[in-house]
């Protein structure tokens, strides 16, 4: 046999015996993965959002499956959609509480002064990165929408005033808007969580009024209204413990000087004032 051939028949079955070894291993060391996680997988949206807590849909399939959730938990999936996923596991589709972004901030175009005026990349990161936007409450809202593109379900929308507007019907709570504000003005909450501080100022009293009008002057007459331990002041600011919800009722609501703190159903939106207001 000349050289050539005897390397040739080395090599190959070198090769062999690594083929067969890894093939054993392969067999040896499988892990099983129970079947029903791909069939769950493609009954869910596809969204990967996040919304129910997992990484995507296919560790929430494993989740289900494994009994640490229910299909309720999926928020994007509607309701005859749960229930042939918990038809399909034999298991309770459950209950979860609507949960929706909402906006901390109400300090559209027309309650807000403006101290300067932007122009470049129509991104409040951008705007933000530039000079802190235009506003002169530095802590509002920039209004050039990142919010809205960032969101794949459509759920938010620009007002004319230049603030977003939830849309809770189509709102999963993904949280997409909340990484994409450079400011940190969204936060999820339970739907049945009426009062909402729509504001983050930085001041307090005349300061913060001088340059919004519905902002939060640490007055503290909601905290003073509401019931015990529901509200309090921090830092110049009002806030909720969301922990309480169950305490709340409009009482809090009722000698807010600017409007600040709102009771809110549904949808957050504020009626415009009239021009030249501010």
């Amino acid at each position: 046999m000349g050289p050539i051939l005897s390397s040739a028949a080395v090599l190959g079955g070198v090769g062999l015996t690594f083929g067969v070894l890894i093939a054993l291993a392969t067999k040896t060391m499988k892990v099983w993965e129970d079947p029903r996680i791909d069939d769950v997988e493609g009954m869910l949206p596809g969204s990967n959002c996040g919304a129910c807590g997992e990484a995507g849909c296919r560790a929430f399939a494993e989740s289900v499956i494994m009994g640490q959730a229910t299909p309720a938990q999926c928020t994007v999936m509607g309701e005859a959609d749960r229930e042939d996923v918990a038809d399909y596991l034999g298991v309770d589709a459950g209950a979860a509480d609507k949960r929706v972004a909402r906006l901390l901030c109400a300090g559209g175009s027309d309650v807000a002064l403006q101290r300067a005026d932007y122009y470049g990349i129509e991104s409040c990161f951008a705007a933000v990165t530039v000079g802190g936007g235009g506003k002169a409450c530095g802590w509002g809202c920039v209004g050039l929408g990142d919010c809205a593109v960032a969101c794949d379900f459509e759920a938010i929308v620009m007002n004319e005033v230049g603030l977003p507007v939830v849309l809770p019907a189509e709102c999963t709570a993904c949280g997409d808007c909340v990484d994409a504000c450079p400011l940190d003005l969204f936060t999820i909450l339970p739907m049945d969580a009426h009062l909402i501080v729509q504001c983050r100022n930085l001041l307090e009293g005349d300061a913060a009024e001088d340059v919004c009008a519905v902002a939060c002057t640490a007055c503290g007459r909601c905290a003073v209204d509401a019931p015990a331990g529901l509200i309090e002041m921090q830092e110049g600011l009002a806030v909720v413990d969301y922990s309480k919800i169950e305490l709340e009722n409009k009482d809090a609501i009722a000698r807010c000087p600017t409007g600040a703190i709102a009771w809110v159903e549904g949808s957050q939106f504020r009626e415009p004032k009239v021009a030249g207001s501010v």
